[in-house]
């Protein structure tokens, strides 16, 4: 990576044409090493808005596009799956001559990241993929995936969405997804309004489309694969993506080096159950409503382990004391034996 390309200046936003001439939007911000943020399902790169100012008050230089299908990206009745997805990437890529990137995926968006970089991710292009409550390798229940969910939940959101997109738009964020349906939770309002109004903004047939998309791929061989090309993955589950303990187990039968604990009970949630580690302690700065932006403690926490090159810390983070470790050895340790911390207590 050169000096010149990591100084190289963001365009502030645009729109890119594919090869089949779907519009695709982008914002573009800062200098210094990129930092590529790929949203979840049916939302748009607004998600991303805190994490982006973040780190580009850190010196990053900070992208995110809005999927095909959703937010201002074109409506598009066709290519909405994961192939699709990651030439569209590959494409804003070159147009933007990104090299030596950063690629964080949440939900859908860890999906379309395995996939770009399983099939794009050579040249220099990528230097980490960041997976967070991520779909890989496979949502759906099958007879190599058991601990997957049934297709019956997945047949539900599209008939909620065919049925009235406007209301189910507004149930998901006032329920699950920010836990906002627990016994206690505080619901903010704005939190709620911006996932409906970022849903609303995208088109139905493409939102109906990457249902498939999302739930069914198999990224099997993109999990096989993630350290072929030299790339470190790091991936958290999470219950709104499958059971904590089809991934655990899994995790413990192919050997993989990072732990996997206690999952989120929503899915945009922080990595530490301490209070000073959920995104109001670790970013003081931002608004209410901004720290409860998807996933702002978990990306921070991951991309630290990223830029330090300590990818053989348990993750996520804990701070519990006792929390049980998939790998082997103690509680709270990695498999080499190291102390898990949480990586903004310190803990």
């Amino acid at each position: 990576m050169t000096e010149a390309s990591h100084a190289k200046a963001g365009s502030g936003s645009g729109t890119i044409a594919t090869n089949d001439g779907t519009q695709i939007y982008y914002k573009d911000w800062g200098t210094g090493q990129p930092v590529v943020f790929h949203h979840g399902w049916p939302l748009s790169s607004d998600d991303w808005d805190a994490q982006m100012l973040f780190f580009l008050s850190k010196g990053y230089r900070v992208i995110a596009h809005d999927r095909r299908g959703h937010g201002r990206s074109s409506q598009t009745d066709t290519g909405n799956e994961m192939d699709t997805y990651a030439a569209d990437v590959t494409a804003l890529v070159a147009h933007l001559d990104l090299k030596n990137a950063i690629h964080v995926g949440h939900s859908t968006g860890g999906g379309e990241v395995a996939r770009y970089v399983a099939q794009y991710g050579s040249g220099g292009r990528v230097a980490k993929a960041v997976l967070i409550g991520a779909v890989p390798p496979i949502m759906l229940k099958t007879a190599a995936n058991p601990g997957g969910l049934p297709i019956e939940v997945f047949d539900g959101f599209r008939s909620a969405l065919t049925t009235n997109r406007a209301q189910f738009f507004r149930d998901v964020p006032a329920g699950p997804f920010y836990g906002f349906n627990r016994p206690g939770a505080t619901v903010s309002e704005g939190v709620v309004d911006n996932w409906w109004r970022q849903g609303m903004m995208g088109g139905a047939k493409a939102h109906y489309d990457c249902i498939k998309a999302f739930s069914e791929t198999d990224f099997t061989e993109e999990e096989d694969r993630r350290t072929g090309a030299g790339h470190a993955w790091r991936r958290r589950p999470d219950r709104a993506d499958r059971g904590f303990g089809a991934a655990r187990d899994q995790a413990a039968q192919e050997g993989r080096a990072q732990s996997l604990q206690g999952p989120s009970a929503r899915h945009g949630d922080d990595p530490c159950g301490r209070p000073q580690c959920r995104p109001p302690g670790f970013l003081p700065g931002l608004s209410p409503s901004a720290r409860k932006a998807p996933a702002i403690a978990r990306v921070l926490c991951s991309l630290e382990l990223v830029r330090s090159g300590r990818l053989r810390l348990s993750w996520p983070p804990s701070c519990s004391a006792g929390t049980r470790s998939a790998g082997r050895g103690r509680a709270g340790t990695s498999r080499r034996g190291r102390r898990s911390r949480c990586l903004s207590c310190r803990r």
